[in-house]
C-alpha cells in the first residue's frame, strides 16, 4: 500500500511540475528560484498529507499551498539583488525574444500587485480557474476573490499602459 501511495505522488509530481512551477513563478513576480522554492515546499506539504488528497484534489492543495506561501513570502522586504550578466539585445522583427521581452514584462507588472491580487489575477486568468476556486484558494468569499482580480487586473492595465515600450 505505501508503494502505491509513492507511486501515485512521482506520477502527480511527473505530470503537474512544470504547471506548478508555471503557477509559482506568476505569483513571485518572475522569480525562477523562488517559484522552484515555492513549489517544492509545497510539494512537501503535500507528501505528508496524500493518503488523504491523493483522490480528492492534490492539485487544487497544491495550488492553495502556493498561493499563501507566496503571500507569506512577498511579506519580506528584501530578496537580494537580481544582478544582470548584460544587457539584452533588442528584438528583431519575427524573433521569439519579442514575446519573452512581453512575458517578463508581465511578470514585472505582476510582482508589482499586492500578494492576493496577484493571487487571484495568475489563478483566475493565466489558470483560468472558476471564481469559486480561486476563492476556495484565497481562503475568501467569491465576491472578494472577484475583487481581488478586477482590481489586479486594472491595476496591470495601468503599470503596463505606464510603462508602453516598443519591442523591437
Amino acid at each position: 500500500m505505501e508503494r502505491f501511495r509513492v507511486d501515485g505522488f512521482d506520477e502527480f509530481v511527473a505530470a503537474r511540475w512544470s504547471a506548478l512551477l508555471h503557477v509559482a513563478r506568476l505569483l513571485t513576480g518572475g522569480d525562477r528560484q523562488r517559484a522552484e522554492d515555492l513549489v517544492q515546499e509545497a510539494l512537501v506539504k503535500l507528501w505528508f498529507v496524500w493518503p488523504r488528497v491523493a483522490e480528492q484534489a492534490p492539485e487544487a492543495y497544491v495550488r492553495q499551498v502556493l498561493v499563501r506561501m507566496a503571500a507569506r513570502s512577498a511579506r519580506r522586504r528584501w530578496w537580494g539583488e537580481r544582478p544582470v550578466g548584460e544587457l539584452p539585445d533588442r528584438a528583431g522583427p519575427g524573433d521569439v525574444s519579442s514575446a519573452v521581452a512581453e512575458r517578463s514584462r508581465l511578470e514585472s507588472a505582476l510582482a508589482l500587485l499586492p500578494p492576493r491580487q496577484r493571487a487571484a489575477v495568475v489563478l483566475r486568468y493565466c489558470e483560468d480557474l472558476p471564481e469559486s476556486q480561486v476563492a476556495q484558494a484565497l481562503g475568501c468569499p467569491v465576491g472578494t476573490a472577484r475583487s481581488h482580480a478586477s482590481r489586479g487586473v486594472a491595476r496591470l492595465r495601468q503599470i503596463l499602459s505606464d510603462t508602453v515600450r516598443p519591442v523591437g
